[in-house]
C-alpha cells in the first residue's frame, strides 16, 4: 500500500497511531484516550482532533458506529515504517549515493549484526520473485 506522502508526524500522531496498531480491531476516541500513557492526561477533545487530523491526511479510516467513529490505521506498523526508512533513503533528490547507502548498512550493522545478512536474504528472496517476507533475526516463524 502507497501512503500519502504527509509531513513527518508529531509526537501526538505517533502516540495515537501507536494504540491504533496496538489494536486488532477499530477503536473509538476514548479507547484510543486510554492506551495513550501520558502524563498529564491528554484531554478527549485532544485525541479527537489528532484522529481527524490523522482522517485527512489520509493515515487513518474511520467507520460510523452508532454516534461515535470508530478509527483503524491504514497501514500496518511495518508498512508505515519502510515507507518512511525508503522515503528518507530517497527524499526528493532521487536514488541515494553509494555512500549514503554503505553509512545506512555500516549503521544497520552496529545496531544488529545481523541485520545486514537478514536484509541480504530479503533482497535475494525479493529477486527470485518471492512475496513473502523472511523471517526476522531471532523471530523463527514469523514474517516480518
Amino acid at each position: 500500500m502507497t501512503l500519502p506522502k504527509p509531513k513527518p508526524l508529531g509526537e501526538l500522531e505517533e502516540a495515537v497511531l501507536s494504540a491504533l496498531w496496538s489494536s486488532s480491531s477499530p477503536l473509538s476516541v476514548r479507547e484510543v484516550l486510554g492506551r495513550i500513557q501520558r502524563r498529564p492526561a491528554l484531554a478527549y477533545t485532544t485525541v479527537l482532533t489528532v484522529l481527524d487530523r490523522l482522517h485527512e491526511k489520509g493515515m487513518v479510516d474511520r467507520e460510523k458506529e452508532g454516534k461515535a467513529f470508530l478509527y483503524r490505521p491504514r497501514a500496518s506498523k511495518e508498512a508505515w515504517l519502510g515507507e518512511q526508512a525508503a522515503r528518507m533513503l530517497t527524499a526528493e533528490r532521487g536514488p541515494p549515493s553509494s555512500a549514503v547507502l554503505m553509512a545506512f548498512l555500516d549503521s544497520a550493522e552496529r545496531a544488529d549484526p545481523a541485520l545486514v545478512e537478514h536484509l541480504s536474504s530479503l533482497i535475494e528472496r525479493r529477486r527470485a520473485g518471492a512475496s513473502q517476507a523472511a523471517p526476522a533475526p531471532g523471530k523463527k516463524g514469523r514474517s516480518t
